[in-house]
C-alpha cells in the first residue's frame, strides 16, 4: 500500500477544472492517488437555485465547508441551513441533496473519505456527459445512486 508522504499544493491557476451535472465549475485540488487513498478534495461553483438531485453514495462520507454564498443541505429527514463558515458532513448510505440558495454564486470546499469521487467530476468533463443518459452510467462506476427529486423532508 503506497505512503502518503508529501505534500500535495493546488496552486492557483494550475487546477484541474471539471464540472457539476448540474453546470457549477469544480476545481479538482487533490486526488486519491495523490493522499494514498485517504482524500479527494475539490472546491465547487454553483449559481443560485443549483445543487445536485437527491442522492447518496455508497463508498464515502464527504463534507463540505461554505465559503460564499449560503447552502441548505437536506440529508435523510433533516435540513441544514449552512451560512458562510459552516461545515456539513454527510455520511454514505443516507439520501441528500444541497441547493445554493443565495441570490449570488456559492463558493464551496468538498472533500471525500477515503479518495476517489474526485474522478467523478473528472469523468464528466472528460466524458462531455451533459445527458441523464450519458451521466448514469459514470455515476454507477463511482457508486453514486441517483434517488431523484421527491419533496424535500
Amino acid at each position: 500500500m503506497a505512503h502518503f508522504n508529501r505534500a500535495v499544493a493546488s496552486l492557483p491557476g494550475r487546477e484541474r477544472i471539471a464540472r457539476h451535472p448540474h453546470g457549477g465549475q469544480v476545481f479538482i485540488h487533490a486526488t486519491a492517488e495523490e493522499t494514498a487513498g485517504a482524500y479527494g478534495i475539490w472546491e465547487t461553483f454553483s449559481a443560485p437555485g443549483t445543487g445536485p438531485s437527491r442522492h447518496m453514495h455508497t463508498r464515502e462520507t464527504e463534507v463540505f465547508r461554505v465559503i460564499e454564498g449560503n447552502y441548505r443541505f437536506w440529508c435523510g429527514n433533516e435540513m441544514i441551513e449552512a451560512p458562510v463558515g459552516s461545515v456539513v458532513v454527510l455520511p454514505p448510505n443516507v439520501p441528500h441533496h444541497w441547493r445554493n440558495v443565495s441570490d449570488g454564486m456559492g463558493r464551496m470546499m468538498g472533500f471525500v473519505t477515503p479518495g476517489g469521487f474526485e474522478h467523478f467530476f473528472l469523468e464528466l468533463e472528460r466524458a462531455g456527459a451533459a445527458t441523464p443518459e450519458a451521466i448514469l452510467p459514470i455515476q454507477n462506476r463511482f457508486g453514486l445512486v441517483e434517488i431523484g427529486d421527491g419533496p424535500d423532508p
